[in-house]
This record gives C-alpha cells, sequence and structure tokens, in this order.
C-alpha cells in the first residue's frame, strides 16, 4: 500500500522593529536577562498597550509580498492559556480577524510545480524564553523576548513531502529578508516553524490525523523530524494500528533521531480567544498599503529570471544565488564594480561560500569587499597570478583581510611568464621524470599531464598553465 503526505506549517517570524509591539522596550537581541522589560511587558496591573505603527506596517508588507489580501480593518484578541513565560497569562494575538489572508507561494521542487496557500498572516506578541538548568530542580524565565512583535504566517497542507516543506521555508526566508521584514536568524529563535503533518492511503480523500511537530531549529532539522514522523505514522498504519495516531503536540528530539509525545494538541476553543478590550480595532489607511506596495523590493523570482535572462547565468547558479539576499547582494555589488557576471558568479558560489561554511559566519557578514573580489578575478584573469594562486590570495583575504595586490607582493605568487624560466623548468622535469617521458612518446599521451604538475610543483603553482603545456610539448618532441 503507498501512501501520501499531507504538510502545513505554522511560522513565526519576528519583526525588524525596535522596539517592542506594545511598549517602547528595545528588541535588541542577547542583552542581559529581563534588562529590556517594563511594566507593560510584564503585565502588571493597570498597564495599557500602545500598538507599533512599524509593526503594522510590516506585517502588511509579508502579506503584500506573499500574495495575500489585506483586511484593511482588523482586531487583536486574548490568547488564553497559562505557562511561565507568559506574564499575563495570556496572549495579545489575532484570531478571526488577522491583518491579511488568502496568498499564495509557488515553486518547482522534485519535478513538481507546488503552490503553497497561505491562510493567514496575523500579528501577536512573543512570549518570553525558559532556561532550564542542569541538575537544578527550577527554570528561570528571561522576559527580555515578551512582547516583541510576530507575525505568524498560516500556511494550507498543500506541501506533499518534506523536501517541499523545507523549500518553501527556504523561499519564505528569502521573501521576509529581502523584504527586511525579519533577520530570519533560526539559530536565534527569530525564526521558528512548527509543522503539521498527517498520512493517508493513496487514493484517500479525507485526511489521516494530524500531528504537531515543534522545537524544530533548522532547515536540515525540518526535514529530518517530518521524514521521521512520516515513517513513524506510516508503520502504524502497515501495522494495522492507525488508531494509534492521536491527534497531538509532538518533540523533535535531535539527539535520539526521532518524536516524542509532548500533549493533546489544542483547539481554538481551548485557548477561550475573545477580542483584546485594552486595544481599538486597527483600521489600515489606504495611503498606508499604497506606501507598502511601493517600498516592496525585487523578490526572489523575479530577481533569479533577471539573473538567468541579464547575467546568463545557469538556472542552479542564480537559484542558489537569489536564495540568499546578502550572496545575491555581494555577488552583483561585484559586478557593478566591474567583474564579468559568470566570474562572479564562479567564486561567489565556489572558494566564497566554501570559506563560508568553513567559517560558520553568515553571508551577512563577509569579510572580503567586492572591490576586491573584482580585483583579484581580474589578476586571474590577465594571467598576474595563476588560478591557484588566486584561490590561496583570497582565503588569505577572507581570513586576515588585505588586498590581492599586497597579499600576492607578500606570498610572492606573481605569475612566471617568462618563457626562459619555465623552459628551465620543463627541461628539468623531463630529466628527472624519463619513466613519464617514455611512456608519452609510446603513445600514453595522459602521461603529459602528470609531467605538467610536475612542473606546477617546482614553480609552487606560479607558472603559465598554458605556456607549460605548449614548452612541455614542444619539448617532448623535440628532445
Amino acid at each position: 500500500m503507498s501512501f501520501e503526505t499531507i504538510i502545513g506549517l505554522e511560522i513565526h517570524a519576528e519583526l525588524k522593529t525596535k522596539s517592542k509591539i506594545f511598549c517602547g522596550c528595545s528588541t535588541e537581541f542577547a542583552s542581559e536577562p529581563n534588562a529590556n522589560t517594563c511594566p507593560v511587558c510584564l503585565g502588571h496591573p493597570g498597564t495599557l498597550p500602545v500598538l507599533n505603527g512599524e509593526a503594522v506596517r510590516l506585517a502588511v508588507k509579508a502579506g503584500m509580498a506573499l500574495g495575500c489580501k489585506v483586511n484593511y480593518l482588523n482586531r487583536f484578541d486574548r490568547k488564553n492559556y497559562f505557562y511561565p513565560d507568559l506574564p499575563k497569562a495570556y496572549q495579545v494575538s489575532q484570531y478571526d480577524m488577522p491583518v491579511c489572508t488568502d496568498g499564495a507561494v509557488e515553486f518547482e521542487c522534485g519535478g513538481r510545480h507546488v503552490k503553497v496557500r497561505i491562510n493567514r498572516v496575523h500579528l501577536e506578541e512573543d512570549a518570553g524564553k525558559l532556561i532550564h538548568l542542569e541538575d537544578e530542580p527550577c527554570s528561570l524565565v528571561d522576559y527580555n523576548r515578551a512582547g516583541i512583535p510576530l507575525i505568524e504566517i498560516v500556511t494550507e497542507p498543500d506541501m506533499r513531502s518534506p523536501l517541499e516543506a523545507v523549500t518553501f521555508m527556504r523561499m519564505l526566508k528569502s521573501i521576509l529578508e529581502y523584504c527586511d521584514i525579519s533577520d530570519c536568524r533560526m539559530e536565534q529563535g527569530s525564526l521558528r516553524c512548527d509543522a503539521n503533518i498527517s498520512v493517508r492511503p493513496a487514493g484517500q480523500k479525507e485526511f489521516g490525523t494530524k500531528v504537531e511537530l515543534k522545537n524544530i531549529n533548522s532547515f536540515r532539522e525540518l526535514q529530518k523530524a517530518l521524514e521521521k514522523e512520516e515513517k513513524r505514522q506510516i508503520e502504524l498504519y502497515r501495522f494495522g494500528e492507525s488508531h494509534k495516531i492521536i491527534q497531538e503536540t509532538r518533540r523533535w528530539d535531535s539527539g535520539k533521531g526521532r518524536t516524542v509525545s509532548m500533549r493533546s494538541k489544542e483547539e481554538a476553543h481551548d485557548y477561550r480567544y475573545f477580542p483584546e478590550p485594552d486595544l481599538p480595532p486597527v483600521i489600515i489607511d489606504e495611503t498606508v498599503v499604497s506606501a507598502v506596495k511601493d517600498s516592496l523590493p525585487e523578490l526572489p523570482m523575479e530577481k533569479y529570471r533577471r539573473f538567468t535572462q541579464e547575467y546568463g547565468l545557469s538556472g542552479d547558479d542564480a537559484d542558489i544565488l537569489t536564495g540568499d539576499r546578502y550572496l545575491s547582494e555581494y555577488f552583483e555589488d561585484t559586478v557593478r564594480e566591474g567583474a564579468a557576471p559568470k566570474a562572479a558568479a564562479n567564486w561567489v558560489l565556489g572558494d566564497m561560500l566554501r570559506m563560508i561554511n568553513e567559517s560558520g559566519i553568515s553571508s551577512r557578514e563577509i569579510p572580503v569587499e567586492p572591490a576586491c573580489l573584482r580585483r583579484l578575478i581580474s589578476m586571474v584573469e590577465e594571467g598576474k597570478i595563476s588560478n591557484t594562486a588566486g584561490r590561496e590570495v583570497f582565503r588569505e583575504m577572507f581570513i586576515n583581510g588585505g588586498s590581492p595586490e599586497e597579499i600576492v607582493e607578500k606570498k610572492g605568487l606573481s605569475q612566471i611568464s617568462s618563457e626562459d624560466a619555465i623552459l628551465e623548468l620543463v627541461r628539468k622535469v623531463i630529466a628527472d621524470n624519463p619513466k613519464s617521458v617514455a611512456d608519452y612518446r609510446g603513445g600514453k599521451t595522459k602521461a603529459i599531464g602528470f609531467l605538467v604538475g610536475q612542473v606546477m610543483k617546482e614553480s609552487k603553482g606560479r607558472a603559465n598553465p598554458a605556456m607549460v603545456n605548449e614548452l612541455l610539448a614542444k619539448e617532448l618532441e623535440w628532445a
């Protein structure tokens, strides 16, 4: 029996505002615990919230970037539940009158055109953060995060595989970054994702029982968690135990590589939503919507099409570049400095990404100036240094800084293009490797590759490769 997997996502993204959604406290990350708090965000009696207009503007911007309809009249509600990180014992959110509804994101994945409908985008305040101490009978609470403005983006259950869910999340992250709505740092919790997954026998119309997955903090973990839960549910079906799949919330345990039951899944009525009495309905003016529309930047798919058409990049290269706002901006800055687009793309997607991964830094923190990369590319293309030396120079620039010219001078990496100097190296290699020479003359033409490598080794990678090949071929014919 084959099965179909159904996945929907609920994504929380912290908005890039300087202050919290209902008070003037800072949203700065990594401050001293409970430093960014006040009576309003701590829920003291008698305090009243004041709505942050920038949070509303960013929520509208997110909705429009996702193709949603903006609701000119929307409202806040109280979501009632008790948890230590929720100082008021309720969360101010939006229930039946959200800021945006009915959008969609489309992409290609695994040969399938996927359209993920956006049910809603709504505003809410974040909760605090619990710090669980090892070997201690208590936990600590940091309320710095309480009251930070969030948007929750709720999709319809339109994804049919873990890979589609991850692809959607990557696309969504790119859109939010391009629009400067959220910094989307999953490692800091500013982009969080809960996944709802069910399976059903192929051909069945009714959805299976939905399970919610939490504690997912990276795209890789999202895919792993969904794959493991998908496998768990399918196995229960195959063993005739589908009744054991219950509507619940499960936690992803990355250490053990499995999902673990947390609690039964709450329904909306469990939260006893009612309109927030301390905030009036939000009326969004047409001029605000018009201004937000005008401020929308070129989105990832639009930039993808432009990169392939204007710069002649391959679909794969354009996909990787435009999937990361900061990488795409760096690439274009390098091209504006005068680098050929394909050469710039090769360096950014090759050595640049390799160094980013090795160092563990973010693409928004690239230490090499685009102008320096352009000059390095020119030095390689003009034959002033070899490609191998160019990579060494790039690595040095990335780690320790400096201009390419200074590094080439300091390390003595300028390319040897003197015919006499290269000829001397060629003759030495021929004399030192009689077997390879005999192989070449005996018809094993691939032997010349070894000899070229030996010349490059003798020159410490500085000899002009084209001249080495030319002079070596001549000497082998004449000697």
